[in-house]
């Protein structure tokens, strides 16, 4: 299952998602995160889904990858749609006891399941398709645009913290595997059991931790790495018409959204 989780994993290709400006996939993320807050009708999240689709069918990304990085968030969703079920009051449509169902708490339960599925593919999308480099030069951009103090250093540490989720993922299936081949077992039990077997991976995934980071620390220092002050960059971010364009269609799918929320 960890081996599932796409967000910070990157996937070369050469689509129309990425070969955009990683500022234009950064701002867009922030009008699209918003046009879906604003939807709240079955028409709005019908237009955020053909939208959604769209953007992953021109990225080139397989749907099956996308639906792997939502494998491990299944309990909270399951928790996500159960408590809606349940605890909002509406008109109801099913009960047993004290256990009802309203119209209402189905349909907020449909629509907020419905979001953070968006959200994680959407997130997943950005670094599935624009490398760890591309990643922060664009943060950093848009970083100074907002007149942040510390740009450079926010946008590295951001940057490194993604880089380093797969890197961490793998160290993980692998101090399991050597656990297991010792005779640890994971899989048995309920689930209060199967979290306290996950305790003893805490320790050497922490000393797995801290001493990459001394290596990447050591790597940085040994290049005179000294921050963002007077540093020049191999490739340059220039704007493209494909990016206006992408900025033309963001835009329309958040004015659309709006349009549907307070005056339809």
């Amino acid at each position: 299952m960890l081996k599932d989780i796409t967000i910070g994993q990157y996937v070369p290709g050469d689509s129309v998602i990425h070969r955009l400006d990683p500022r234009t996939k950064i701002i867009s993320l922030f009008f699209y995160m918003t046009g879906l807050f604003v939807a709240n009708s079955a028409a709005g999240y019908l237009g955020v889904t053909v939208f959604t689709v769209f953007i992953i069918l021109c990225s080139q990304i397989r749907f099956i990858t996308l639906l792997k990085g939502l494998k491990p968030l299944w309990i909270i969703m399951v928790l996500t749609l159960t408590l809606h079920l349940f605890l909002t009051e509406g008109t109801i449509i099913w009960q047993w006891s004290v256990l009802k169902i309203t119209l209402e708490g189905l349909r907020q339960g449909a629509f907020m399941l419905l979001r953070l599925i968006y959200l994680v593919t959407i997130t997943s999308l950005l670094t599935l398709t624009t490398s760890p480099i591309a990643l922060t030069d664009g943060i950093e951009k848009v970083l100074k645009a907002l007149y942040v103090p510390v740009a450079h250093e926010l946008a590295m540490m951001m940057t490194i913290a993604l880089r380093f989720i797969p890197t961490l993922i793998e160290e993980t299936e692998k101090i399991m595997k050597a656990q297991m081949a010792r005779g640890a077992d994971f899989d048995s039990g309920g689930l209060l059991s199967r979290a306290k077997s996950l305790i003893p991976l805490l320790v050497p995934l922490f000393l797995s931790s801290f001493r990459r980071a001394d290596e990447l620390a050591m790597a940085m220092e040994s290049r005179c790495y000294r921050g963002g002050e007077n540093r020049t960059r191999m490739k340059q971010l220039v704007m493209k018409q494909t990016d206006y364009f992408a900025y033309a269609v963001v835009l329309i799918f958040f004015g659309v959204m709006l349009v549907m929320r307070f005056w339809m």
